[in-house]
């Protein structure tokens, strides 16, 4: 189980010493991933020309450009709301950049004007290994990410 409380001081501790979003990316997505047990993946996709291209992240090589709507990461972008996978490969779509992964969470990431500008992405080797804690507390992280961050 983690600890979301300190997950959420932590994230607010590196981006008061860190605005710039490519260093505060960097890592956070270290912070998740040495903090949550059972990932293989943890990072960010960002929009770039209309489209989601990886960012920085902690884990095997990724897919690098994801287009709005394709997989769980463009479905979350699209619909503009945490997507929870409990079984990846029920997911219509799934893109397997790591075929070890059995579970993913995915939480989109806004500008301050209220556009998606990305997505969190986690994944893990573990079926249903996202509760509904997990969101809740990774929705908060990202929602500090939002206020204090430019993209």
């Amino acid at each position: 189980m983690a600890d979301y409380q300190l997950i959420v001081r932590q994230v607010r501790e590196l981006l008061e010493s860190e605005a710039w979003y490519v260093a505060a990316l960097s890592n956070i997505s270290a912070l998740i991933m040495d903090s949550l047990p059972d990932l293989n993946w943890a990072g960010f996709y960002l929009m770039r020309g209309g489209e989601l291209v990886v960012g920085p992240f902690q884990g095997k090589p990724a897919c690098i450009h994801i287009r709005p709507g394709r997989g769980v990461c463009g479905t979350a972008a699209v619909k503009n709301e945490a997507v929870v996978v409990p079984d990846v490969h029920e997911f219509p779509g799934h893109i397997a950049c790591d075929e070890a992964s059995r579970s993913e969470i995915v939480i989109p990431l806004h500008d301050r004007s209220g556009s998606v500008r990305g997505v969190l992405d986690i994944d893990s080797p573990v079926k249903n290994r996202f509760s509904e804690e997990d969101r809740e507390g990774l929705c908060e992280v990202v929602r500090i990410m939002e206020e204090r961050l430019e993209f």
